[in-house]
This record gives C-alpha cells, sequence and structure tokens, in this order.
C-alpha cells in the first residue's frame, strides 16, 4: 500500500515537489533552475510533507530524488539537493542520488569530499611585555641574519681581492652604466634643485648682515661636504637600491638562486659582489659631478641675487673651501654604495614567495638604505669633529 502525500513549491520556473511512498520521500524537481530566480528550500519542503502523512518523521527512512523532469539548471539546483543532504545527515535519513543525473552527482560528491573551513578562535590579546618581548626577539633575529650576510659578503669579497673568487664582471659593467648614464638625469635635476636652495636661504639670511659674498661659502661647503653626496645616495637608494631587491626578489620566487646554489655558484659570488661593486665605484663618480651641477646653481642665484660674478663666486669658495671637505664628501658617496648594494641585495635574497613579497623588498630595501645612509653620514660627521677635519 502507498500513501502518498505531496507539497509544491514554485517559484519562478523552478519547481519542487515531495511525494511520500511509504517509509521513503520522493524529492520530485522540474522546471528551470537559475540564481537570480527565488529557489524553495528543502526543510520547508520537509516540514510540509511530514506534516502532511500520519506518521512522523520517525518512519521516513531514505529520500530519493527524481530529476526526469529536470530542464536547464545552474548551481542553484546545487543548493537545494545540497540543503537535501545536510537535512538528511542532521536526521539520520538515507539520502539516494539513484534519481540524480550523473554530472549533478559527480558534483554533490566534490562538494562533501571538500571539508568545510574551520575558523581557528581568535588569539587571546598579548600584554605589552609579551609584545615587547616579541619584538625583541624578531629584531634579534634580523640583526642575526643581517651580520651574517655581511660577514659573508666581506669575506667574498676578500677572496676576490686575493684572485680566489670569479666575479661576474659583466653584471658589474651594467650595473656601472646603468648608475652613470642612466642616472645623470635625476642626479642633474636634484643637485641643481639643491644648490639653488642652499644658495637662497644663504642669500636670505647673509644679505640681513651686509654678507652676501659668503654665499659662495656656504654653497661649496654644503655641496661638497654635505649635500651632494647625502642626496645622491637618497636618489640611488629609491632607484637601484630598490631595482636591486627586485631583480634578485623574483629571482628567489622563480628559484633561480636555488637553481644557482644547487650548481655549486655561490649567489653572493654571481649576484651580491657585482652589484655592490658597481655601486662602490660608481657613487663617487656621482657625486663629484651631483657637486659640480649644485655650485653651478648655486652661482647661478648668486649672480642673479647679488650680481657676483662667476671669478667672485669661485674665488670666495675657494677660500674657505678645502681638499678634506671633497674628500669627505666622496668618502662618504663610497660608504653610501656600499650601504645601498647591500641592502638592495639582502633584503632580495629574503624575499617570500607570495605575491606581495617582491613589492616589499623593494620598499623595505629602500627604507633601510635611506635610514643607514643618514646614519652613516652622522657617523661620518661626529668622526669628522673629532679629527677636526
Amino acid at each position: 500500500m502507498h500513501g502518498t502525500a505531496s507539497v509544491t513549491t514554485e517559484a519562478a520556473a523552478a519547481l519542487a515537489e515531495i511525494r511520500r511512498e511509504d517509509d521513503a520521500l520522493v524529492a520530485v524537481l522540474s522546471g528551470e533552475w537559475h540564481l537570480e530566480r527565488p529557489a524553495p528550500r528543502f526543510a520547508q519542503l520537509m516540514e510540509s510533507a511530514l506534516s502532511v502523512g500520519p506518521t512522523g518523521a520517525r518512519k521516513v527512512r531514505v529520500v530519493n530524488v527524481d530529476a526526469s523532469a529536470l530542464g536547464i539548471w545552474d548551481s542553484s539546483l546545487l543548493i537545494f539537493l545540497r540543503q537535501c543532504q545536510e537535512y538528511c545527515e542532521a536526521h539520520q535519513i538515507e539520502f539516494g542520488t539513484v534519481g540524480v543525473p550523473e554530472r549533478i552527482a559527480s558534483l554533490l560528491a566534490l562538494a562533501r569530499v571538500v571539508p568545510e573551513r574551520v575558523v581557528d578562535r581568535e588569539a587571546p590579546r598579548l600584554s605589552r611585555v609579551a609584545r615587547f618581548g616579541l619584538a625583541g626577539l624578531a629584531a634579534w633575529d634580523a640583526t642575526q641574519v643581517a651580520v651574517t650576510f655581511i660577514g659573508e659578503v666581506i669575506q667574498r669579497g676578500a677572496l676576490l681581492l686575493r684572485g680566489r673568487v670569479r666575479m661576474r664582471w659583466r653584471e658589474f659593467w651594467v650595473v656601472v652604466q646603468s648608475n652613470s648614464s642612466g642616472a645623470l638625469p635625476i642626479v642633474t635635476l636634484i643637485a641643481l634643485l639643491v644648490g639653488v636652495i642652499i644658495a637662497f636661504l644663504g642669500v636670505v639670511v647673509l644679505k640681513r648682515f651686509g654678507a652676501g659674498y659668503y654665499v659662495s661659502y656656504l654653497v661649496g661647503y654644503g655641496m661638497l661636504r654635505e649635500m651632494g653626496a647625502l642626496m645622491t645616495g637618497i636618489i640611488i637608494a629609491g632607484r637601484t637600491g630598490a631595482g636591486f631587491a627586485a631583480e634578485l626578489g623574483s629571482m628567489k620566487i622563480t628559484e633561480e638562486i636555488d637553481a644557482l646554489s644547487t650548481l655549486g655558484i655561490s649567489p653572493i659570488d654571481h649576484l651580491v659582489l657585482p652589484r655592490v661593486l658597481g655601486l662602490f665605484v660608481m657613487l663617487p663618480l656621482l657625486v663629484i659631478y651631483a657637486d659640480l651641477v649644485g655650485i653651478v646653481g648655486g652661482m647661478g642665484v648668486s649672480f642673479a641675487m647679488l650680481d657676483l660674478t662667476p671669478t667672485q663666486f669661485v674665488n670666495g669658495m675657494l677660500t674657505a673651501v678645502q681638499l678634506s671637505d671633497t674628500m669627505l664628501g666622496l668618502g662618504k658617496a663610497a660608504i653610501y654604495g656600499v650601504i645601498i648594494g647591500m641592502a638592495g641585495c639582502m633584503k632580495g635574497l629574503q624575499t617570500g614567495s607570495d605575491a606581495g613579497a617582491v613589492g616589499r623588498s623593494a620598499t623595505s630595501a629602500v627604507v633601510i638604505g635611506i635610514t643607514f645612509i643618514i646614519l652613516a653620514n652622522a657617523v661620518a660627521d661626529w668622526l669628522a669633529a673629532l679629527l677636526q677635519l
């Protein structure tokens, strides 16, 4: 004997009917199922179907599906069938997929294979002391990594001077070229503007005391000893240091650096030394050029605002500026070149494997490079003051 109890829900063209057959229920699906149209809810259909029959949900052992009249469907049908599965699992009812088309059955099986995402509980908020301790440990680890890298570069550089390390000279000349003619436009612009700014400041201040002639002292001393090397170093840190980090970071992600190590080729010899030595050689030359451009800019301001001739400007500058001032600026430039090369290469070799790792490495290389350039400038000026240079 077969008793039937049915409930029909129509949502646009999507039809779902649950029919009772003894201890089984059959979900009859028909019509077209689309996401943009409202779809029935399986739990509501079950409640309506169970309320019609004389017996309760205890007598229902299996829920089957009849999709013989089904039309066009999309993922809205899969959502409905997943509701069927979850309801049956919650009420310990067997869910039959005999009447489900093969494509839909395979998708349902795949959906059950993939586990639901488990969201971990939020970790308890640490105290300030704990956060301070973790930050200290992270800083200590970063310091150890940096000191190890610097030691390796110094060791391989010493072996290079002794002829026991082979360096890629082609890479060295590429760095030299990119930081000579390639960097001249931006260095020219910045150095000219810095010289003009120094001269403007000197004119405004010194004219109050009737000492405008001494603007040449300020321009020559400021460019040769401080601003020429400092501004050039900052420009190269943003231009070349970030380029080194991005280039080596891309090689790290594509596992080219791992391939070099596997072949027995040291990444320090092959990638780091040419870049560091290239900047060590080229940055002092760029600083000489920047000093000349800055002095020309200051000379132009002095000529326009103080009617100083170029001869007067140069003679006044040579009276105050000494050769030690120029050499101090060039020494700073060489140190800045090593700092920029080290920072860019180190952050490039430490690049992670995610999508934003290269960008973070480039940004970190610029920040570290500029920070240590300013720190080195302060230390060099302090030592020069102690030595009365």
